[in-house]
């Protein structure tokens, strides 16, 4: 038979200020510190998944999610049949032929190493978002036999060229001249600039057509190997070995979280450790809660004494306080969890509107790619860390409870 007499008195004494203000101080900051914890955790948390998810994207939208090359580092020359094949695939959005070129770019005195791929622009769009990210000129003027070449924004500004400048790609492949043996170069027109907003690409990377990347490698018709767009990258791993296993083995195919697996590990790190120290603040709110109750039972042992010598239990008594610590942190919870996911959904308005009223930039927009705070409200993160915050908090009530239920009656009115 259920018996609410616990419930009733633990919330009587939860709402009680007449006798002692100063404890109801306490349980109030304890109140506010486990919401102002969840609040602090669910905003942070959700603007590091936004973050993350505005990398995430840029590096995918110019890396494939899975590529397939030569597993003795050569060229590809059965690419067009593995083409067909890997777009059979149910599983495949797109694919494309590409040749990786490892060089350096000179303009004048200035020298810089980059990656240099070769590419099919309109087979390109299958698998990269390369168009989208143009600053000037198109993709389509990579043309076969024009030797044109687009660059990323940090880079052709390192070089001190724009549209229509001359650079000079200098490869590995060597050559025997009249001299002795020379690296292979060739002089490049510069069609157009891209900007990603990723450092790895806008000052590291070039592109160029696949036929003219096939001539400085000295391929003829090879390729190095063929990008494939997956329809779901989170699958990328196990769709992968699946093509593999289609293709026979004798291809040696990676995809986008071996290429990047460190990077987004050291990213995974960094929210779990993130969310552990800002968890440090609901523990101490979790021991203020501590030290409420323990000053509520000292002041009550008069009524708990009442209450044992009218037949109260030590479970109900310490079911009483467990109740009256448990509704401050249900309290705390519920309303650091609703204005939590409230500011985090706002968290950029909010953000622009102080940044208006005292004039500052917390990202300032010309050393900043991204300029603005984004946020991705996880339903997980939230549970995760409501459910954390109410569970210490419950925690936190045991041994004050315990406390209570040790009060022996004639003790505590010996002097009443």
């Amino acid at each position: 038979m259920f018996h609410p007499l616990p419930l009733y008195i633990g919330l009587r004494y939860t709402r009680a200020k007449r006798r002692n203000h100063f404890i109801s101080f306490i349980s109030g900051t304890s109140m506010v510190g486990i919401t102002l914890g969840i609040v602090a955790l669910i905003v942070v948390l959700s603007v590091m998944n936004g973050f993350h998810k505005e990398i995430q994207q840029r590096i995918l939208s110019m890396a494939s999610h899975a590529t397939l090359t030569d597993p003795y580092g050569g060229g590809m020359t059965d690419w067009r049949e593995v083409l067909q094949r890997v777009r059979a695939h149910p599983d495949v959005v797109g694919a494309a032929p590409f040749v990786e070129v490892q060089g350096m770019l000179v303009n004048s005195s200035y020298v810089s190493g980059a990656l240099v791929r070769g590419i099919v622009p309109t087979e390109e769009d299958e698998v990269a978002d390369l168009r989208e990210q143009m600053v000037s000129g198109s993709v389509d003027d990579l043309a076969d036999g024009e030797f044109r070449i687009i660059l990323g924004r940090d880079l052709a500004a390192f070089l001190g060229v724009g549209p229509g400048d001359k650079v000079t790609v200098v490869t590995p492949q060597v050559s025997a001249t009249p001299v002795g043996i020379m690296p292979r170069l060739k002089r490049f027109t510069v069609s157009g600039i891209f900007a990603v907003g990723m450092a790895d690409y806008d000052r590291n990377a070039a592109f160029i057509h696949l036929r003219d990347g096939a001539k400085l490698m000295n391929y003829g018709e090879a390729v190095s190997g063929v990008r494939i767009k997956l329809t779901d990258m989170w699958e990328a791993p196990r769709l992968s070995r699946e093509i593999a296993y289609d293709l026979g083995g004798s291809y040696r195919l990676i995809d986008w979280t071996q290429v990047h697996s460190n990077f987004f590990s050291a990213l995974a790190i960094e929210k779990r450790m993130m969310g552990i120290i800002l968890f440090l603040i609901v523990a101490v709110a979790a021991f203020n809660i501590v030290s409420t109750l323990v000053m509520v039972v000292t002041d009550k042992q008069s009524d708990i004494a009442v209450l044992r010598t009218l037949g109260l239990s030590p479970a109900r008594v310490m079911a009483v306080f467990m109740v009256q610590g448990t509704a401050i942190g249900l309290i705390g919870t519920l309303i650091g969890m609703f204005a939590g996911v409230v500011l985090a959904w706002n968290v950029e308005p909010v953000v622009g509107t102080i940044e208006t009223l005292f004039s500052v930039h917390f990202l300032d927009p010309t050393i900043y790619y991204i300029s603005q705070l984004p946020s991705d409200v996880h339903l997980a993160d939230v549970l995760s860390i409501s459910g954390g915050a109410f569970l210490m908090s419950v925690l936190a009530t045991i041994y004050p409870a315990w406390r209570a239920a040790q009060t022996q009656p004639a003790e505590a009115l010996r002097y009443e």
